[in-house]
């Protein structure tokens, strides 16, 4: 647990989203030390809580309702429960708003408008309000209204178009990344964005509405490989592991295990050609320029580095190219992540206390922004259990105990 003071301390976010896209978003800004207020459904809290294949188990037979999806995106945050679609809900949010900086939110395009509780609406309540709404297709254009899950984006923004087995072997064919990778970084984006409307507030005063689209973030994700189409006009092919920058880069195989070798530049591959013992490799015709060895020689190439590699265990064939300054590392299964020397040493598994959790603990992924050394992200709160907060956070908006119940038993919360 840091002690340094959190460089967003002060700032009270709202968080109407549910699943995983926008709640990474409001998670970032609580680790960055943010007041976020998760606001869920009575009874049934965010849809997250019950995605995913593996819940955290509760002690004494509670049923805490968190999966891995709601777990990993939901930690810092206070949850109330809240029925939006009720006047008297409706006044829990705009009490809030009257002294929030950040509302997110990622219902379907003009949903809250029905409700009061849009941009401009609240706006005229909090001119300073930082309103930021995710959704699939962004809130205008042909497609606005349709909804949007993490794998349609892989799929339409391109990048299971150079993700895959390549065209001529076996099983080839686009491929779906394994972990929501559009949902993720579409959170990191609206972190990002909100974090610059922050910054734009302090030098003018004023708030602002953010349009943030899974779709946006789809294209954008392709990155120097739709750079290189935009640059050529020539769609790049599917290259299974290999690397989409210099080669050789893949997977090699040792008598034990597997490495992901990347030989990228010309010293590296030199350097590997002398390892081999084949240093005459290096000024091969068929191999002589980084386009042969990454695109029409990188199959050729990298039957012959396996021809080698299989000699040797994985720790020689490590061994020899940490030696050599070759980049490479071993590839891991999930358990052995938690293994590696390094992610052990930068505190990777981030243990926290959890009051609900059989164990006592849940275990978490720290930030990444956790070494910041004047305001490190930190985690402080594991992820709460639905409404666990209702009575706090209703007291420090001035509800009575009596009002408090009274909207319990009306089931507004």
């Amino acid at each position: 647990m840091s002690t340094n003071k959190s460089a967003l301390e002060g700032i009270r976010v709202i968080d109407m989203s549910r699943v995983f896209a926008a709640p990474v978003g409001a998670q970032i800004l609580g680790d960055l030390g943010a007041d976020v207020i998760k606001i869920e459904r009575p009874g049934v809290g965010d849809d997250g809580r019950g995605y995913g294949t593996a819940w955290v188990q509760g002690k004494d037979g509670i049923e805490t309702r968190q999966s891995s999806f709601f777990t990993v995106s939901n930690r810092n945050k206070r949850s109330i429960t809240l029925n939006h679609s009720k006047p008297e809900g409706q006044e829990v949010i705009k009490k809030l708003v009257e002294s929030a900086d950040v509302l997110i939110e990622n219902y379907k395009v003009g949903n809250l408008a029905k409700y009061g509780l849009d941009y401009e609406s609240l706006k005229a309540i909090n001119p300073r309000l930082i309103y930021c709404s995710v959704t699939g297709f962004g809130q205008d254009g042909p497609m606005a209204a349709l909804p949007g899950y993490d794998g349609l984006f892989q799929a339409t923004g391109g990048m299971m178009a150079v993700t895959g087995i390549p065209e001529g072997q076996p099983g080839a064919g686009p491929l779906k990344a394994g972990p929501s990778l559009v949902d993720f970084i579409t959170g990191h984006n609206a972190a990002l964005a909100i974090l610059g409307a922050l910054m734009y507030r302090n030098q003018t005063g004023e708030g602002q509405y953010i349009d943030i689209a899974l779709l946006d973030t789809s294209v954008a994700m392709v990155s120097h490989i739709m750079q290189d189409y935009l640059i050529s006009g020539v769609p790049p092919q599917r290259l299974g592991n290999g690397g989409n920058g210099g080669g050789p880069a893949d997977l090699i195989h040792c008598t034990d295990g597997i490495i992901y070798l990347t030989a990228g530049t010309d010293e590296h591959y030199r350097r590997l050609t002398v390892l081999m013992g084949q240093p005459e490799l290096f000024t091969d015709p068929r191999f002589d320029s980084n386009f042969k060895r990454a695109k029409s020689g990188r199959a050729e190439l990298m039957e012959i580095i396996n021809g080698w590699s299989r000699k040797f265990s994985l720790a020689e064939v490590q061994g020899m190219l940490d030696e050599a300054g070759i980049p490479a590392a071993k590839y891991n299964e999930l358990p052995e992540v938690w293994e590696e020397e390094q992610v052990k040493h930068r505190g990777l598994r981030a243990r926290t206390p959890h009051a609900y959790a059989e164990a006592g603990y849940v275990d978490l992924i720290e930030s990444p922004l956790a070494k910041m050394s004047g305001s490190p992200a930190s985690i402080r709160m594991a992820p709460p259990m639905l409404g666990e907060h209702n009575d706090e956070v209703l007291g420090e908006l001035g509800y009575s105990a009596e009002r408090i119940a009274e909207l319990k038993a009306m089931k507004i919360i």
